[in-house]
């Protein structure tokens, strides 16, 4: 009860601090807007479905007409704004920030699962190659120009890449069905820096593809749309479920393998699931936005400090951190002469304050 109680708390508040952030966050720019501007063009687009209804021009299938379903909506709110404020909000600006969101929810997501399952504080999401082997695929496609089947483009280049690479690290790291922390990591070291010579070579090699291929690698969110949004935010609650229901299984492998297995935890099972959502939640963050650093790694820490260890609160906790920090850093990445990419504003932010941590010795010990 006392846990649950912590969790809502801390939960309800940072969940307040990410909608201020991005009501602040979307009024920022070459043309200033109102917060208050900017929830009420957020309010009027929030829509009821009022009715369903059936009728003919659907789909044809074997010669069968199909109906269509039709859907009729109407709108709760009905403030007046100034057209130009809820065009720039709403096409220009939003997208970015909530996929700036995601992004960040995911990060932070994946990198307390990964301090927790290595019980290693320095761990992140990138310790099991899903940024390496993400890079890798994009960098194929912007250099070499390849083109993938059923129409993936740079997107799925990145999230197949990505994939790929954890997938095949942790098949170096096993043995027999066991796969000792210790093994997986060295064998995540050994790949990610020979992907990354694979990358710099493609690099060394690229004509007038470099500076777009070096933009990706330095981690963007300047082309987001809403389709980004909505890929992302269809997939990400799924794999947030699983690992909140996993998140007592990583309170017991804080205690170790072998008292794990003792307290009734399937650990290799386990194991293999934290992996594997673990690699498909960084995977999807990476595919859209490009190599973003020091978000799964500081503010897991920064939350670890503030709500201490039990996964019950810190999954959950961090992961919303990590969204409001990110669209902090996309809000001075974006709010220059000249853009930047959000993930140079990241590691501006979160090496210095991770080595004042080191620095101070408050880096939590798992």
């Amino acid at each position: 009860m006392r846990a649950g109680l912590k969790v809502g708390g801390w939960s309800a508040g940072l969940a307040a601090l990410l909608v201020a952030s991005v009501l602040v966050s979307a009024g920022i720019g070459s043309v200033s807007i109102p917060a208050l501007t900017v929830a009420q063009v957020c309010l009027n687009a929030l829509v009821l479905p009022t009715s369903l209804s059936l009728h003919g021009g659907g789909h044809t299938v074997a010669g069968v007409a199909l109906p269509a379903l039709s859907v009729s909506t109407t709108h709760v709110f009905h403030f007046q704004t100034p057209e130009t404020s809820r065009i720039i909000v709403t096409t220009i600006r939003l997208p970015r920030i909530v996929l700036a969101a995601l992004v960040g929810f995911a990060l932070a997501l994946a990198g307390t699962v990964m301090q927790g399952f290595f019980r290693n504080p320095m761990a992140d999401p990138s310790i099991i190659g899903v940024s390496s082997g993400a890079a890798v695929g994009a960098v194929t496609v912007i250099t070499v120009g390849v083109s993938l089947p059923f129409g993936l483009g740079l997107h799925g280049a990145a999230f197949l890449g990505g994939l790929l690479a954890a997938f095949g690290i942790y098949a170096l790291g096993s043995r027999a069905g066991h796969t000792p922390v210790t093994t997986l990591l060295l064998a995540g070291v050994a790949v990610e820096t020979f992907l990354g010579a694979v990358i710099s070579f493609m690099l060394v090699e690229s004509g007038n593809e470099l500076r777009t291929a070096m933009y990706w690698l330095m981690g963007h969110l300047q082309n987001a749309g809403w389709g980004d949004v909505a890929a992302t935010a269809l997939t990400l609650p799924l794999l947030f479920g699983v690992l909140l229901g996993y998140r007592r299984h990583l309170n017991v492998l804080l205690l170790g393998e072998q008292d794990a297995q003792t307290l009734g935890i399937e650990v290799e099972r386990t194991k293999r699931i934290l992996l594997a959502v673990s690699a498909l939640v960084t995977a999807i963050a990476v595919s859209v936005s490009g190599v973003i650093g020091f978000v799964g790694l500081v503010v897991p820490h920064v939350m670890r400090l503030l709500v201490g260890p039990d996964h019950r609160i810190l999954l959950p906790t961090s992961a919303l951190a990590g969204a409001s920090f990110l669209v902090a850093a996309d809000t001075v990445a974006r709010s220059g002469p000249a853009q930047l990419p959000v993930g140079i504003v990241t590691a501006f932010v979160g090496a210095p304050f991770f080595l004042y941590l080191l620095r101070r010795r408050e880096v939590s010990q798992l």
